[in-house]
């Protein structure tokens, strides 16, 4: 990896516009704490101390880039409903353009509302649909893409899937052909569901347990030969330019036709792990457009993923941190 001036990398950042497509969600924090077990069942009793709104699933994508000042455009179908109207004015609040987003009588905002004391989780309640979009919804979500594409001409597209329904197989084919067709950069952080949908993209990053269910393989002793069998066989079927999967503890594997390495993580304090993959997939799609450097995407995504696991909860990427970090560790 060639000697990389950081400074002028991150200040570049704002001529990269990029769009995020998939399953954008509220998400809803309870901080609160436990005195006593409830006398109606062998519970514990949370007096609640706070409520906090954040942007969660596909947004959180958005709002990484946006939190490293990105220009970024959100697509998704939400709900015409009461956590619609909470979502779309957070995510205006913080820099993601809301100028393509849907809301559709047909559907609810999926919400996941976390019960938290002493900085741990104990319950989780989800409000979703997860059934794919209507024709109607599905022809809207296109076109609006398209109109995107014409009329704003990002360089990158990043499919973030989180198997709630708005990611459907001819929304997902039909929008990298479109992609492909005006030299846009794909990226999509897949699920189970559609893995083998995402024919021919330019970045694949599934984590070792998607790779795991996707290809039904038993993995147990990760190494780089391992991984190299794993990207053989992604790419047999997918055709895809790169392989980037995520190895928790383990740092990163990227492989493409030319090149590939395990990028071993950073020694942290890990609080939560939860949203790390959204920002590893933001980082690195924009490292990628900015550069086309593969080795340095894979390091600063490495990186980047490693500081949001310091936080409770889902929180995006600190830009003079992340910046800070890269000064000092690839330098």
């Amino acid at each position: 990896m060639a000697t990389v001036d950081f400074d002028k990398l991150f200040g570049d950042f704002n001529k990269i516009k990029v769009g995020v497509i998939g399953d954008v969600m509220l998400d809803t924090y309870w901080w609160g704490h436990v005195e006593r077990i409830s006398p109606e069942a062998p519970v514990p009793v949370v007096s609640l101390d706070k409520k906090e709104y954040r942007i969660g699933g596909a947004g959180n994508v958005a709002l990484n880039l946006a939190s490293l000042r990105v220009p970024v455009f959100i697509f998704s179908v939400i709900g015409n409903d009461e956590d619609a109207h909470i979502l779309e004015p957070l995510l205006q609040k913080n820099n993601i353009d809301t100028s393509y987003l849907l809301k559709s009588n047909d559907r609810i905002t999926t919400n996941k509302s976390r019960i938290i004391s002493r900085n741990q989780q104990m319950m989780r309640l989800d409000s979703e649909i997860t059934r794919d979009l209507s024709l109607a919804d599905e022809t809207t979500l296109f076109n609006k893409v398209n109109a995107f594409l014409e009329k704003e001409k990002p360089q990158v597209i990043i499919f973030e899937d989180y198997n709630k329904g708005n990611l459907t197989e001819k929304i997902i084919r039909e929008v990298i052909a479109l992609c492909r067709s005006k030299n846009v950069i794909t990226a999509v952080d897949p699920k189970r569901k559609n893995f083998f949908n995402y024919k021919q993209v330019d970045i694949f990053k599934p984590n070792l347990k998607e790779v795991r269910d996707g290809l039904n393989m038993l993995l147990e002793d990760i190494n780089e030969s391992v991984l190299n069998k794993i990207h053989q066989e992604l790419k047999s079927r997918l055709q895809h330019r790169i392989s980037m999967i995520t190895l928790s503890e383990k740092g990163i594997y990227y492989h493409n036709d030319s090149i590939r390495r395990i990028i071993p993580s950073h020694l942290r304090n890990i609080a939560d792990v939860s949203g790390a993959g959204d920002t590893v997939i933001a980082v690195a799609s924009l490292l990628y457009a900015s550069t086309g450097d593969i080795e340095l995407m894979a390091k600063v995504a490495n990186i980047a993923g490693g500081l949001v696991c310091e936080e409770v909860g889902t929180v995006a990427i600190d830009k003079e941190k992340l910046l800070k970090e890269c000064k000092t560790l690839l330098i």
